[in-house]
């Protein structure tokens, strides 16, 4: 307890320590005062005078004697000489009430205030030093005025404090003992004096709780939380910084409120968490190691905030599952899922990114990514036939070579249209085995007979590769074409294959294209216009780059 204030008692022989001026408090701590009269007699009419000149609106708790508090005062003689002044210490007085450590006029002129109450007490001199007074400082039968402004209190049966004042509807799970929690924090004292704030420092105080890295008060008032909760915890200063405070920030002897926002909670047992939000009923393949994935995410911490998002780069995340590509945590997750299937996978910070973090994500967060799986093959897949119909009568069958006219619906494995032939109302036309389609579609086309309707299932390997058809068909995609083949001419058709001789136009392929459609058809070249040789019109497909920029438009089968 600094400094000189109205005083508590030392014992037999001690007498009274009073409110002094610094310069005597040696001589009182030498108990060289005299002892205030037992039995003192006051002057006609002297009574205890308080004073409420500030009352706050909200009091919880009012002063009670064997409480303790902490206040400051300006203790003065009614012609307003200043005598003793708690603010010249720049310390509060720090004292029990009702339990003689004051004299008799201010342990009861205390009781019944609130902090930051402020009052201005009149003691008469039997409740104070009485006829001796103090020689030199206090005159005899003196009566003293005091300004006091209470800063704190509490007692030594006071136990942690919690009010909750927000708590979500949704509480999964709450702070245990050993659980590591990151949380957001304003601390003040009793009088709402602001020491410290995690806010101010735009990072979260991250620790263990209920092991001993915390004071016991706090480590006691976040058990129970949930993330998101909020709540006051009010800490008596025998279960924080007891008598010798901390540092120049937190005085000794004060009690301290902790205004407390919960954003994450795991425990490093922890495993992850997986939470299927949509799962599609039919799923005939589940993912696997070493599978590859393309899927959209939402990545956000336990409290909600947002960190990373594939659906805003409009592109999906394509990763191979299993091989250490992607978090542990991530690559654990992604296992045994379906195309189209939607989940929740929660990540402990010990299977995400640790205690460092990475970018926007802080040291030991907890992050909660939302999945949705376009699609996923494996390096190993070959193309896959689902025949849905086929005529009774199919005895000729599509092969290397033959000129094929079918219509198609082109997909993503999610269901994404691509592409139709009977949006642009005629077929696709082609000669099997050419390469003027994707590997996997002319494996798809084999063994067809007109009428005969399939599905055609092509991994990326077999289509368009790891960097797809920009603007058309994303990178890695797993392809599906729903056919039915309408004609089928076997090997090459009457007028198809020309032989030429001599010089051939830079513009021959326009010359021929008479509709100028950027299509060459069999009606269009069964005579070649005056003057030009003949040659394969199959080379023309590859040489002119305006078919190829048209088919481009058309999915590029070719």
């Amino acid at each position: 307890m600094a400094g000189p204030a109205a005083v508590r008692r030392r014992g037999p022989g001690c007498g009274s320590l009073l409110l002094l001026l610094p310069a005597l408090l040696e001589s009182w701590a030498a108990c060289q005062a005299p002892p205030v009269p037992a039995a003192e007699i006051p002057p006609d009419g002297a009574e205890l005078s308080v004073e409420r000149r500030f009352v706050p609106e909200s009091c919880p708790r009012a002063v009670r004697p064997g409480d303790f508090v902490r206040y400051h005062y300006l203790g003065a003689f009614p012609d307003g000489t200043r005598f003793d002044s708690s603010y010249d210490r720049g310390s509060t007085f720090n004292v029990f009430v009702g339990k003689g450590q004051l004299i008799a006029g201010m342990d009861q002129a205390l009781v019944g205030m609130c902090v930051n109450e402020r009052r201005f007490v009149k003691i008469p001199p039997k409740l104070a030093y009485g006829s001796e007074g103090v020689p030199g400082v206090i005159p005899p039968n003196a009566v003293l005025h005091f300004d006091v402004l209470l800063i704190d209190l509490w007692n030594s049966e006071d136990e942690v404090q919690v009010q909750t004042y927000f708590r979500p509807e949704k509480c999964p799970r709450t702070v245990q003992v050993s659980d590591f929690v990151r949380y957001h924090y304003n601390g003040t004292f009793l009088d709402g004096t602001l020491f410290d704030s995690s806010h101010n420092r735009m990072r979260t105080y991250d620790t263990y709780v209920g092991i001993g890295w915390l004071i016991p008060g706090m480590d006691q008032g976040l058990l129970g939380m949930c993330i998101g909760e909020k709540r006051i915890i009010t800490i008596p200063p025998f279960l924080a910084y007891g008598e010798d405070g901390d540092g120049k920030e937190i005085p000794g002897q004060a009690s301290l409120v902790f205004d407390v926002v919960l954003l994450d909670l795991h425990n490093p047992k922890d495993g992850i968490a997986i939470e299927n939000q949509l799962v599609p009923e039919s799923c005939e393949r589940r993912s696997q190691t070493g599978d590859f994935l393309r899927y959209h995410y939402n990545g956000t911490l336990l409290d909600g905030t947002l960190f990373d998002s594939s659906y805003s780069r409009n592109r999906t995340y394509d990763t191979y599952v299993g091989k250490g590509y992607v978090i542990a945590g991530m690559d654990e997750g992604l296992l045994g899922v379906c195309t189209g299937e939607k989940r929740r996978i929660i990540i402990p910070p010990h299977l995400g990114y640790g205690e460092e973090g990475r970018g926007k994500i802080p040291g030991s967060a907890v992050l909660v990514f939302d999945i949705h799986v376009v699609d996923f093959h494996n390096p190993s897949d070959s193309v896959s036939i689902t025949v849905h119909y086929k005529p009774s009568n199919c005895t000729v069958l599509s092969k290397k070579g033959d000129y094929l006219k079918y219509h198609y619906n082109a997909s993503l494995l999610d269901g994404t249209l691509l592409d139709s032939t009977h949006s642009l109302g005629k077929t696709y036309n082609i000669v099997l085995g050419s390469g003027q389609v994707v590997l996997g579609m002319d494996m798809g086309l084999q063994d067809m007979c007109v009428g005969e309707r399939r599905t055609v299932v092509i991994p990326p390997h077999l289509g368009y590769g790891e960097d797809g058809v920009e603007g058309e068909v994303p990178g890695s995609a797993v392809l599906v074409f729903d056919i039915e083949l309408l004609e089928l001419v076997s090997g090459l058709p009457e007028g198809y294959m020309f032989v030429w001789n001599g010089e051939v136009s830079p513009n021959l392929f326009e010359e021929i294209d008479q509709n100028h459609d950027g299509e060459v058809l069999l009606e269009e070249h069964s005579l070649p216009p005056l003057g030009f040789p003949l040659i394969s019109i199959f080379s023309l497909m590859f040489t002119s780059t305006s078919f190829l920029a048209q088919k481009k438009k058309k999915l590029l089968l070719v």
